[in-house]
């Protein structure tokens, strides 16, 4: 009997496993598809005959800002839907993502001030970094004041927390010149992938692709963090150290990428409900599939914003066409979600 069970455990392990890969697959060719159509679409036409040729300034386009632009897709797509998953999994929570605990309205702020009181794009981009961070770390000091534990405690300090930083992005939008510094304080917050050349999206390339390596070396941490916090603390863990850094880490990549784009909304927390729904548990693999979702997500909210209309349109409005009925979804299914 015990024979018997052990070999339906193993073939249902095998199953998982091939089904795991089956869906690996197509999404990762899905993602290639989007990567190479993305580098073609634009208001300057791009040919694969050209590029071939070696035509100068389609190389020119191509290099500096196709290129560029399709990676930002792909790494940012990717930070922000592993972002969530670590949000949702450390909180215990399916609504916790970059939007809803502050750190996109922190970033916001933190845009509006770089461009009111400093010139270069790199300090705007440098105080969208810093308003993250600092919203962060307001909701988890805000959220210490309960002892209760409560994961709940952190969502709630995430949107008080978000309602403050909208409403310092409200006074800098009184103060700011409505023709110039308005216009680009609005830009900024609706979210784009325009603009974004070779010269702007290293160093935070870089910091996307550490963070990622940090959470996914740290999983198994955050599942700990995801139970009971007295049984994580007989595994010998220190919830409250290593809670904090999983979060900072987290949100290093969510800033990293929205101190580039803009705001990019609901990715984080779309990806990881499509990537449970798919596998139905929480484990690593589930993580790289949420990454996998998001940059696909982001890719194609890119190409639409770019192809549907005379004018570019910002990224967020085709993010969010997705995301605002998966989140009245998600409230009207009472919040679950497989786990």
């Amino acid at each position: 009997m015990r024979h018997s069970t052990d070999l339906a455990i193993a073939q249902s392990q095998r199953s998982n496993k091939r089904y795991n890969l089956i869906l690996f697959l197509i999404g990762g060719v899905l993602l290639c598809a989007l990567f190479c159509l993305s580098l073609f679409i634009g208001k300057y036409p791009l040919t694969l005959e050209k590029l071939l040729a070696g035509d100068e300034m389609q190389w020119k386009v191509f290099k500096t800002l196709r290129l560029t632009r399709a990676l930002v897709g792909l790494f940012g797509g990717f930070a922000l839907g592993i972002a969530g998953y670590v949000f949702q999994t450390v909180f215990r929570n399916p609504l916790a993502s970059p939007d809803i605990i502050g750190i996109a309205s922190g970033a916001s702020a933190g845009a509006a001030f770089g461009i009111l009181f400093f010139a270069s794009s790199l300090m705007v981009t440098v105080s969208a970094f810093g308003g993250a961070f600092l919203a962060v770390i307001f909701t988890l000091l805000l959220a210490s004041i309960d002892k209760t534990g409560k994961n709940s405690t952190v969502i709630l300090s995430g949107i008080a927390v978000h309602a403050f930083a909208q409403t310092i992005l409200m006074c800098l939008k009184l103060i700011a010149d409505p023709e110039k510094e308005l216009a680009s304080i609005e830009y900024w917050i609706m979210g784009s992938l325009n603009g974004i050349n070779s010269h702007s999206i290293g160093m935070n390339i870089i910091l996307i692709v550490i963070s990622m390596i940090i959470l996914f070396v740290l999983h198994r941490t955050s599942l700990i963090l995801a139970s009971d916090e007295g049984e994580a603390k007989m595994l010998g863990l220190n919830v409250n150290r290593a809670r904090l850094f999983i979060l900072l880490t987290a949100t290093v990549a969510v800033a990293s990428v929205v101190s580039m784009t803009g705001l990019i909304s609901f990715i984080g927390l779309v990806a990881p409900h499509v990537a449970k729904k798919l596998i139905r548990n929480n484990n690593l693999s589930t993580m790289v599939l949420c990454g996998i979702t998001g940059s696909c997500l982001l890719e194609a909210a890119d190409i639409f914003a770019r192809s549907i209309a005379a004018t570019e349109l910002p990224v967020s409005i085709f993010t969010s066409i997705i995301g605002v009925p998966f989140l009245v979804f998600i409230i009207f299914r009472g919040g679950k979600t497989h786990e």
